[in-house]
């Protein structure tokens, strides 16, 4: 995604291991920045919480040859 100085901008504060973590994204996905992981998170989030409010009974669910691995419980 190409900056365009018309979008917000935010300040956050995050600990060293959360920074960690978004530069480890950033070198073992797709991703070019960090802020390109946290934008992509939020609308992995957004879509997942629609998804759950639209369908009061769909799981989000980890599956290895069709055999369930893990259930995803989201806040």
């Amino acid at each position: 995604m190409q900056y365009d100085l018309s979008m917000p901008r935010y300040t956050i504060d995050f600990d060293k291991e959360f920074d960690k973590t978004l530069s480890d994204l950033v070198g073992s996905t797709d991703a070019t920045t960090k802020a390109d992981v946290i934008r992509r998170a939020v609308a992995s989030y957004s879509y997942l919480k629609k998804q759950q409010r639209d369908n009061k009974d769909a799981k989000i669910v980890i599956t290895d040859d069709d055999k369930l691995r893990k259930e995803i419980v989201l806040p």
